[in-house]
């Protein structure tokens, strides 16, 4: 390059104009510095975050999308910068959006669920500013939703929900149910899928668009009934979407119809009387006369039932069922039976082999005498005696056959020296039972029987210590506004108030501890009112719908009680309450026979317990449950057991000894 003065010239005019420039920039204070970039810190999606340079599979269809920034958003330009799209074509999927943390998050909503299946792309653009103008390169997330899956979205019954509801007294003549689907179904394939328990005869139809189906009985649907209902998870959408299943129970309200014709309180307290009588008397073990166990028994007697079977002779007697000589026969029967069984000390097992009259362990360590179950028997004992003539010379030798067995009991053996009575003892384990009998239960009549004995007699500080327990048997506290004096907390089960008082009349017994008419008087109500108060919400329980006592049971049996409730219900308990509350008893009976007899009233009477809740109903009968039907509707009726127990002089010096007036 040739230097001239020219190009010096030229030159130093650039160098000048570089240095002023260069001044220019760095010392004007209103020339900003680069404002940087919006820094991206994670998007999630219920909850989990999504890897922003690669795949995300099976994202959820219904929850929002969290895209949150390092930095303060610009709002307008962070309204418009992100959306959702379609990979495929780039549709925009309609959202709304909104900013919070500080505007540092961006929540993205989709306007509907998004499609299964499907592969979006969350779309940051480059417009997008931070608050101080930085700006976003761009960026794009691949996402891909999950398979689809059909579900409902409602279930109805008679347009009350049933998609997890337990429906209660859904009308059994007028029926609709309806499931509604999130996806259309194959119209040519889904009505094998649905299911309702109970034989039910019904239409079954689908709408227009495939996603409703409607069930509506064409019969009546079995009434007072759990009814079980399902959809199979086989069910797939026209799609090919899978199906979770559904399954659920519903209940119908009871037929107000009754099963039987209408007869007066009095039959129907005569009907009831002779169908369960006869449990006693026709279903009687051929050899022994005594009471089976329970229906299916076999050869098993039971003492303590049979006990209660020597009454119900009495009651047949008086109600015509049969004759008195038919009465006295099965009595010689019993006594031959009682004379020659298996005893121990005088006292009987709970169980006998009816043919061979050997005992049958009642449990593994049971097999010997049980003194509850032989105050049951003597309690009926003495009670036939005193219905018997001593001046007919057959029945004369009745009475002196029932004294030598009632003086043979050997009751102050039964407390080992103390204060109390023991409940069992085995020729082969002795008192390994070592069960003491303590109140307040059913066994107050083993104390009164044990004090009647002319021959074996126990002190009253037995009783006082042994049963009272010196007043630990005191409750007093008030339940449904009645007040309890004696037993557990709401009562336990009725038949306390039935077993001792079959021939125990209550209604002027009184002693330091309670007058026992209050006292069963009020635990019969308080029972009653539990079960309307049904704090479990069993579907048997009513105000003509009650009774807890002990019986079988879906699982077995149980002494069911206010603190031991299963949702069992058992006849014997509000029937033979009649004493106590005639007009509740009435109710329930009423509600037993006519309302609920097709499933309740078999062959000798009230069938043992139901519920509702379990679809079950016993086809058993059980001794214990019966007897007290027979005799306590008798002293409702005509107070002939109480009167002739109490007639016993033995009882009365008994009740005198222990502190009893009656």
């Amino acid at each position: 390059m040739i230097i001239t003065k020219k190009n010096i010239l030229l030159l130093s005019l650039f160098s000048l104009f570089i240095v002023l420039v260069g001044c220019k920039k760095n010392d004007d204070p209103q020339e900003p510095d680069n404002p940087g970039t919006v820094q991206l810190a994670s998007i999630k999606i219920a909850g989990d975050a999504l890897d922003l340079q690669g795949s995300n599979e099976n994202i959820p269809i219904d929850s929002m999308i969290v895209i949150n920034f390092n930095n303060v958003l610009d709002p307008q330009s962070a309204n418009s910068a992100i959306s959702l799209k379609f990979k495929d074509g780039g549709e925009t999927v309609p959202t709304s959006s909104e900013l919070v943390n500080n505007n540092k998050t961006v929540n993205l909503i989709p306007n509907d669920p998004l499609e299964n299946q499907t592969d979006y792309l969350i779309n940051i653009g480059s417009g997008l500013k931070g608050e101080n103008g930085e700006s976003f390169p761009g960026l794009q997330v691949n996402l891909s939703t999950s398979e689809g899956e059909l579900t409902l979205t409602n279930v109805t019954i008679n347009g009350l929900s049933a998609v997890s509801d337990v429906l209660q007294n859904v009308d059994f003549e007028d029926f609709t149910m309806v499931f509604d689907f999130s996806h259309e179904l194959d119209p040519n394939n889904f009505s094998s899928y649905f299911y309702i328990s109970g034989g039910l005869q019904s239409d079954i139809n689908i709408s227009a668009d495939h996603k409703q189906v409607t069930i509506t009985n064409t019969e009546n649907l079995i009434h007072f009934y759990k009814h079980y209902v399902s959809v199979s998870s086989s069910l797939r959408a026209a799609n090919g979407f899978e199906f979770g299943g559904y399954s659920n129970d519903f209940f119908t309200q009871l037929d107000s119809a009754y099963k039987f014709p209408a007869i007066s309180d009095e039959e129907l307290l005569t009907l009831i009387q002779q169908n369960t009588f006869n449990y006693f008397y026709d279903f009687g073990h051929p050899v022994s006369g005594m009471a089976r166990e329970r229906n299916t028994s076999g050869d098993i007697v039971t003492s303590g039932g049979s006990g209660f079977g020597v009454m119900a002779l009495i009651v047949g007697i008086e109600r015509n069922f049969i004759s008195r000589q038919e009465g006295t026969d099965r009595l010689d029967k019993i006594l031959n039976f009682l004379e020659t069984c298996d005893r121990f000390h005088g006292v009987w097992p709970h169980w006998i082999n009816g043919s061979t009259g050997d005992v049958i362990p009642f449990s593994s360590n049971d097999d010997g005498a049980d003194l509850v179950e032989t105050s049951f028997m003597i309690q009926g004992l003495y009670t036939m005696r005193q219905y018997l003539n001593p001046a007919d010379p057959d029945e004369s030798d009745l009475i002196d056959r029932i004294n030598t067995l009632i003086d043979a009991v050997e009751w102050d053996w039964f407390t080992r020296n103390q204060n109390v009575l023991y409940w069992h003892w085995s020729p082969n384990v002795g008192w390994a039972m070592n069960m003491q009998i303590r109140g307040y239960n059913e066994t107050l009549i083993t104390y009164i029987m044990a004090a009647a004995s002319t021959t074996h007699g126990i002190d009253p500080d037995v009783y006082h210590d042994g049963y009272a327990k010196n007043g630990g048997i005191l409750n007093g506290n008030t339940y449904y506004g009645l007040t309890l004096p004696l037993g557990y907390g709401m009562g336990g089960p009725l038949f306390f108030t039935h077993y001792s008082f079959l021939g125990l009349d209550p209604r002027n017994l009184q002693d330091e501890y309670a007058n026992y008419w209050e006292q069963n008087v009020n635990q019969s109500l308080i029972n009653r009112g539990y079960c309307i108060d049904n704090p479990k919400n069993w579907v048997s329980y009513s105000d003509a719908s009650w009774g807890l006592t002990a019986s079988d049971n879906p699982w077995g049996y149980s002494a069911h009680s206010p603190s031991n409730d299963l949702g069992v219900i058992t006849p014997s308990a509000a029937v033979s309450a009649l004493p106590y509350a005639y007009d509740e008893s009435m109710e329930a009976i009423r509600f037993f026979y006519f309302m609920i007899g097709d499933r309740l009233w078999g062959e000798y009477g009230f069938y043992d317990a139901f519920d509702v809740n379990e679809n079950w109903w016993a086809s058993s009968y059980i001794a214990i449950d019966q007897g007290p039907i027979v005799c306590m509707i008798e002293n409702s009726r005509t107070g002939l057991l109480w009167d002739l127990f109490m007639s016993c002089p033995e009882v009365q010096n008994g009740l005198t000894n222990l502190g009893f007036s009656y």
